[in-house]
């Protein structure tokens, strides 16, 4: 217990680094796309003075920018994400993206795992067969596959020419539901973009399932309980699943960061109202409190998810906590 703890601390300081250096180059970027108030000027005609000196307080312009780093760092780690430049709070207008972009997500990669694992355990037991040749080709098409082309494919077949689900956003209008039930109007708008994410996500996680029980199925320990009499079923699932697992939970974090990175594309093809889609939105109109927001919602959410893979191996694997 005391070395899962040492442990858990352990990657919990190497993540600050890793938030700070990625604060660092955000606030860079975003402020070398030029002056904010330059930019609420191109909006805002006859800008009244009091406007223009709440602005330059606001945004610390009179200040070197590493001093406008601290100013904006201390705010962040406040909870006070500023001020959007067109509406409102960014509080206000990230909170409902957070959860939109989960309820993709999530989904998306326990159905991944749900799917992957049975499949490359299957793979891996018929190597060379045409099953096996069916998934090893479907997956690297997966793997190399873009998802915003995958997506547009989609939206061609299901939505224009078939007329079965919707193309984009999360819900209809009010009062216009899918089949009159909202569960299943959400549903339904789900069922594209959850589908590309899972296949994406899950091409990855069939590949190194199989790999790692080809692998592991050759060991004498499973040669062993073979031989004792074990059953088949047994051997697969509580000798060999056990120990092949291990590395397929690292990519499970890796692949929840590779999607989240890819949610612009993902969510602006379906305008799934997430946090890709608004950050498309806000880098459109150079919105920078929005998408320098976005840009460390997501950092801490893919350093999280690393954090739990991490434990979760460390559990699996204790030598991994030495």
């Amino acid at each position: 217990m005391a070395s899962l703890l040492s442990y858990i601390v352990r990657r919990i300081l190497f993540a600050i680094p890793v938030f700070l250096t990625v604060s660092v180059i955000t606030f860079l970027i975003t402020n070398a796309a030029g002056n904010p108030i330059d930019i609420v000027k191109l909006g805002i005609k006859n800008m009244q003075p009091s406007q223009l000196l709440y602005l330059q307080q606001y945004f610390h312009t009179d200040q070197p920018v590493y001093i406008r780093y601290f100013f904006w760092l201390s705010d962040l780690l406040r909870g006070d994400w500023g001020n959007s430049l067109y509406s409102g709070t960014v509080t206000s207008l990230v909170a409902p993206w957070i959860w939109t972009t989960l309820e993709l997500q999530i989904p998306a990669l326990l159905l991944s795992l749900a799917v992957g694992i049975p499949i490359g355990i299957y793979s891996a037991k018929h190597q060379y067969s045409k099953a096996d040749a069916t998934v090893t080709t479907t997956a690297i098409f997966g793997v190399s596959m873009p998802t915003f082309w995958l997506g547009v494919m989609l939206i061609i077949l299901f939505s224009l020419n078939l007329h079965w689900l919707p193309s984009y956003g999360a819900l209809s209008i009010e009062g216009y539901y899918i089949g009159g039930n909202i569960v299943i109007d959400a549903l339904a708008h789900l069922a594209l973009p959850l589908f590309v994410l899972t296949f994406v996500s899950l091409a990855a996680i069939v590949r190194l399932t199989r790999a790692n029980m080809l692998e592991t199925l050759r060991q004498d320990f499973v040669l062993a309980a073979r031989a004792s009499g074990v059953s088949e079923s047994r051997v697969t699932y509580r000798h060999a699943l056990k120990n092949a697992i291990t590395p397929v939970v690292t990519v499970v974090g890796l692949s929840f960061g590779v999607a989240l990175g890819g949610a612009p594309g993902l969510e602006t093809t379906f305008s799934w109202p997430g946090l890709g889609y608004a950050f498309v939105l806000a880098a459109g109109k150079l919105d920078l409190p929005v998408i320098q927001a976005i840009t460390m919602i997501i950092t801490i959410m893919v350093l999280a998810a690393n954090i739990v893979t991490d434990l979760a191996y460390a559990y699996l694997d204790p030598r991994v906590r030495l």
